[in-house]
């Protein structure tokens, strides 16, 4: 590659700067990967396609543009209707953009020539899309390697890149998708810095909201200030996923905050809020979620539901390093639960006679945390050999894998007052007898605690990524505080 000046993303003032050699190293890491794999032939080239430009249903209102997780995995490129190249064996990389309309520059905008992407996202070449057959023939690939392959988190298939022309390649489909999650699973230093970063912003920003919080607010408020504060301090336009602010016993929804309960509520003195959120920045994201009292004042029931899952979510973090098993975590993390339920009397008996009922996935009926980067719930969670855990709970883990350094994941234990899973454990024998109903009752409308941290795997242990109080005295001490940068909101 030419010597070319430093590329970064950076949207000023106080945002993180990203250098596009981020993306260098990353196609770097696949093509080393893919030059390993014995199917791949010479002269081979990975081909994908960036997202779309989406309007709102039938109308001419454009959606706010996100681009698809491999390909700025891959690139970097914020623009849509993108594709792009690399040649393997020597990591070669061409960006093909969008030849525009000369109306774009009335209504969008200077139209760039290809040098300027060139020099943007600092890659080998920029061609326009429409010549994307003619470029690629000219470089006679032996074999155009595309992006399918399954998401066993959402269950969808990636989108493989498709162009008019592509007929007379001969195209794999099946060698790239496991090479480029794993590629994805690891993260390197730069990617760390900018998860750091998402998480930095989007503590504080879950900080100014436990400090605004108060009864009357209506729970859709939080949100917005929230979303606000991620935006006008950290440049994050995005959030990593539809936010939770789940106030009273809608705290025991565990996705609240969809549009058929869109964060709605009025805020109730007494409440306990679960707000789960997490802005993200340059398409990386963070996903963190607080529990605590409206009023800054946990009374004795809500101090000792927190304290529990507080106590399952130190043992985990303690517990992590390289070469532990996912599964074991969350088990680690249903039996706290199980005992510290038994101490305040919601349960009874012996807490391995719990387990083997699954009496954890009553009150835990989520997985305990999942893989984190590009996308909030990340690939890469059940690759080929690792099978889904089909039992209650477990079945809900989003990754089964052995922990690697470099792994990014949540920790996110949980307690929650459910009725109808509840209902379910009054009414089968094998469950009620652990269940002492009378204490239970006091609990009904509880709602839940979740807490909900950012962690990277590290050679010995891990790296706390989340910063927010934790304790029930930090969260007390930090709420009674007056909030800054809401004042003006």
């Amino acid at each position: 590659m030419a010597s070319q000046a430093p590329a970064e993303f950076w949207l000023g003032k106080e945002t993180l700067k990203v250098p596009m050699k981020l993306f260098a190293l990353n196609r770097r890491r696949l093509c080393e990967r893919l030059k390993k794999n014995p199917d791949v032939p010479k002269n081979a080239y990975i081909v994908l396609q960036g997202g779309e430009q989406q309007q709102r249903y039938c109308t001419d209102t454009d959606i706010v543009f996100r681009q698809e997780s491999f390909f700025h995995w891959t690139f970097g490129v914020t623009e849509a209707d993108c594709y792009g190249a690399i040649e393997v064996d020597t990591g070669k990389s061409i960006v093909f953009v969008p030849k525009l309309p000369e109306s774009y520059a009335t209504w969008m905008g200077p139209i760039h020539p290809c040098e300027h992407f060139r020099k943007k996202y600092h890659v080998d070449e920029v061609q326009y899309t429409c010549d994307i057959a003619n470029v690629l023939a000219s470089k006679k690939p032996s074999v155009l390697l595309t992006l399918r392959g399954l998401n066993t988190d959402s269950g969808s298939t990636t989108r493989e890149a498709s162009f008019e022309g592509i007929s007379q390649f001969k195209v794999n489909n099946t060698i790239l998708h496991p090479e480029i999650v794993e590629c994805r699973v690891i993260k390197t230093d730069m990617e760390l810095e900018i998860l750091r970063y998402t998480n930095r912003i989007s503590s504080d920003a879950h900080k100014e909201v436990m400090k605004a919080v108060k009864a009357g607010m209506k729970e859709y408020e939080a949100e917005s200030l929230f979303q606000h504060y991620c935006l006008a301090r950290g440049g994050m336009r995005h959030t990593s996923y539809t936010c939770i602010c789940g106030t009273g016993n809608n705290s025991s929804v565990l996705h609240y905050g969809h549009a058929g309960a869109p964060n709605e509520k009025t805020v109730e003195d007494g409440d306990m809020c679960l707000f789960d959120m997490g802005g993200e920045y340059y398409c990386y994201a963070s996903d963190i979620t607080c529990s605590f009292p409206v009023n800054g004042k946990f009374t004795p029931d809500q101090k000792a539901i927190y304290e529990a899952v507080l106590k399952a979510s130190r043992a985990v973090m303690k517990a992590i390093k390289p070469g532990v098993l996912w599964p074991d975590m969350h088990r680690l993390a249903d039996r706290i639960h199980l005992e510290e339920l038994t101490k305040i009397g919601i349960l009874k008996g012996n807490v391995d006679d719990m387990l083997k009922v699954h009496l954890g996935a009553v009150f835990m009926p989520h997985g305990l945390g999942h893989l984190i980067g590009i996308d909030v719930h990340d690939v890469g969670g059940y690759p080929e050999g690792i099978s889904r855990i089909d039992l209650p709970g477990l079945r809900s883990l989003r990754t089964a894998r052995c922990l690697q350094e470099g792994m990014v994941l949540t920790v996110e234990p949980g307690i929650y007052f459910i009725d109808h899973l509840l209902d379910k454990a009054v009414a089968d024998p094998n469950q009620n007898c652990f269940i002492n109903n009378e204490v239970l009752q006091r609990f009904r409308r509880f709602g839940g605690v979740r807490i909900e941290d950012g962690i990277a795997v590290t050679a010995s242990g891990m790296e706390l990524l989340t910063c927010v109080p934790r304790t029930v005295k930090e969260i007390e001490a930090f709420m009674a505080e007056t909030p800054e940068f809401s004042k003006s909101f």
